[in-house]
């Protein structure tokens, strides 16, 4: 990689929040054991229980991790969109993936060896602050994931959803993934879904056009995601 390509580079990895604060010198030990892969839509990129070899970086794309029953259903654990990193957790402990991944598109990704990350851990403690950080993102994220399916119906779960996406400064939002994607990642099927996405409509809560959603009541919304489960 020439020097202006190696900069360009370093650039990219500041964005990423694991990496951010990072001195150059530190980014460039990184960029020397990391590789770039560009990933089809739908590759395997590992298997439930398989060993953890590295974990990745989405450069650009968008990757869904998730879990199979033993009757083949998908449960969808979380989507990864660019700047987010996925299966890092993995390469501490047993060292085993915990679930599969695959890009939802055709995805450029940064995969960092276990080994060498490792060493670079073990010896910076500005990279050691971030991983902490970001493995404790991922455990509130799972916890809200389970306080959601035990307490929350398919209507609060999806009124969080899209108030998250929607980060309170727009009314429109357009959804990211399949709408059968987003019933996996809320836990239910597309039946369900699209049931519950008109009755909200019909309350006139959003409005819906195709993968575009419109909040008409943000306040009510908002009373909605904090709804638990009757009985």
């Amino acid at each position: 990689m020439n020097e202006s390509a190696a900069i360009s580079f370093r650039g990219v990895l500041k964005s990423i929040p694991l990496f951010a604060g990072l001195a150059d010198a530190d980014l460039d030990a990184l960029q020397e054991i990391a590789r770039v892969r560009e990933c089809p839509r739908g590759e395997l990129l590992f298997s439930d229980g398989e060993p953890a070899e590295g974990f990745y970086v989405v450069l650009d794309g968008k990757v869904k991790v998730y879990k199979l029953s033993a009757e083949g259903k998908e449960r969808i654990l979380h989507i990864v969109h660019p700047g987010g990193t996925f299966a890092e957790a993995a390469i501490f402990g047993n060292g085993l993936y915990p679930a599969y991944a695959e890009p939802l598109l055709a995805s450029r990704l940064l995969f960092v060896p276990k080994d060498g990350f490792l060493h670079l851990l073990a010896t910076n403690s500005r990279v050691a602050i971030n991983m902490i950080a970001g493995l404790s993102r991922f455990l509130r994220q799972f916890a809200q994931q389970i306080e959601e399916l035990t307490f929350k119906d398919v209507p609060s779960r999806l009124a969080r959803y899209l108030l998250e996406l929607a980060k309170g400064r727009r009314t429109t939002v357009e959804l990211p993934i399949s709408k059968s994607q987003l019933a996996s990642n809320l836990g239910t099927v597309s039946e369900t879904l699209s049931r519950t996405l008109r009755k909200l409509s019909d309350d006139d809560l959003i409005r819906v056009s195709g993968k575009r959603v419109e909040i008409v009541d943000v306040e009510r919304l908002e009373e909605l995601a904090e709804r638990c489960k009757e009985g």
